[in-house]
């Protein structure tokens, strides 16, 4: 069982390795399309752009048969209820499919320039205090396989109450734009003492969530089976006034009937020979004292309730309005992101190419791209220049000798990317 304690000194190291760059390039594909043509002369431009488009389309159609395989392999492990399978898969195929899912899933998130959340991260999560004043439990032990991915990273300030509302004052914490979630739970057998029925989650099954704008405190909160617990400030809240009002309770209701009922068990015992005589007046007094003390107990346990119920609807709340998208459309969301990341790579290598005074190496492109959005568009990150390179050779738009590479010709380019794009589907074996 993991638990949220309670909040810990920065870690500096920690801090430093949450505000490293990035490989994500926060601009959409059609942005970086016109911020490139933008520094060609005007005759340039419109075969910039044709040219983007044509490579951004054949691109498209990779990632389009990644989606098949990612579809056929999750309807192995958790089918829709409106589609019917041909055949039941059997043990093998289900480890085949969790297989080929997971692989597929690993990569597209590198693709798509998520980053994994590390065990240290994540028990940082856990260690220190929510930001929406609950306590947070998961039992790990359910759980066969968790992958986190987080992509983003940013500071927010936000302003918090303490003292009843009397004080204010305003927090910064680093947030996720984006957080892939990946967890596959035990098999039936792991749960054969309780009641499965009462699990808010299927054993075996397989959940893929996407959210966005997650504080790094909140990281646990996203585990599917996570529960709400009591902090100790909200067990005193509750426990004090409790104990205050339940010695009132005895005092004012109760005594008046402890001494007739002690007498009775006393007698009952043995320890006493006098038989205790209960008129109506006696009656009534136990009645009375008995039914408030009931009442009593019964408003305490409303309360517990209650404030369980507020944080529930706390975490609920905010799980709603973070969450994007659930199960396979978690995969046409990330192949989206994954497709686009891609083109912006492909497409920023080749125009920086081009525009050099001549053949640049691997690292001089490198630090042309970084330099360029740092000081035109004040944005920094780790551009994957390799990424982009090996897109460009596949489709044979660059030439390299001895390691300095150059762009071929904007309009051979345009011929080689449309032959390629004519190709995709050569059914016509005719001579």
């Amino acid at each position: 069982m993991v638990q949220q304690g309670s909040p810990e000194a920065t870690d500096p190291a920690a801090e430093r390795g949450a505000a490293e760059l990035e490989h994500f390039i926060p601009f959409r594909k059609s942005a970086v399309i016109t911020m490139c043509a933008d520094e060609l002369p005007e005759q340039e431009r419109e075969p910039f752009r044709e040219l983007a488009t044509i490579l951004a389309s054949v691109l498209h159609h990779r990632f389009h048969a990644r989606i098949e395989r990612i579809k056929d392999a999750y309807h192995v492990l958790d089918p829709p209820p409106d589609l019917k399978r041909i055949a039941e898969p059997d043990w093998e195929d289900r480890v085949r499919a969790q297989q080929s899912l997971e692989e597929e899933l690993v990569e597209l998130a590198e693709r798509a320039n998520f980053i994994r959340v590390t065990e240290d991260e994540m028990q940082r999560a856990f260690d220190e205090e929510s930001l929406i004043k609950v306590r947070l439990e998961v039992d790990r032990g359910d759980i066969d396989t968790a992958m986190f991915f987080r992509r983003g990273s940013f500071e927010r300030e936000r302003e918090v109450k303490s003292f009843f509302g009397l004080r204010r004052r305003t927090i910064a914490f680093r947030s996720y734009a984006k957080v892939l979630v990946y967890v596959t739970f035990r098999d039936i057998e792991h749960f054969a003492d309780r009641d499965v029925e009462d699990l808010p989650f299927t054993p075996g099954s397989t959940m893929v969530k996407l959210f966005e704008n997650v504080p790094r405190h909140d990281l646990e909160m996203l585990f599917p089976n996570v529960r709400v617990g009591m902090r100790p400030i909200d067990k005193l809240l509750i426990g004090v006034p409790a104990v205050i009002s339940g010695i009132i309770v005895v005092v004012t209701k109760l005594i008046a009937s402890l001494g007739v009922l002690l007498l009775l068990i006393a007698f009952w015992l043995g320890l006493r020979d006098d038989a205790v005589e209960l008129d109506q007046a006696a009656l009534v007094t136990i009645g009375a004292g008995l039914a408030a003390f009931g009442g009593y107990l019964v408003r305490q346990f409303n309360k517990f309730k209650n404030r369980k119920i507020q944080f529930m609807k706390a975490l609920s709340e905010n799980l709603y309005f973070r969450n994007l998208d659930n199960e396979v459309g978690v995969f046409h969301h990330l192949l989206d992101i994954a497709e686009e990341a891609e083109a912006k790579e492909a497409i920023l290598s080749y125009h920086f190419l081009r525009l050099a005074d001549g053949p640049l190496t691997a690292e001089e492109l490198d630090q042309r791209i970084e330099e360029w959005f740092a000081k035109r568009w004040n944005a920094r990150f780790d551009f994957e220049v390799q990424d982009g390179l090996r897109k460009l050779r596949e489709l044979s738009l660059i030439e390299d000798r001895d390691g300095r590479l150059s762009a071929i010709p904007i309009e051979d380019a345009k011929r080689r990317l449309d032959e390629r794009w004519d190709q995709v589907f050569d059914y016509n074996t005719s001579a």
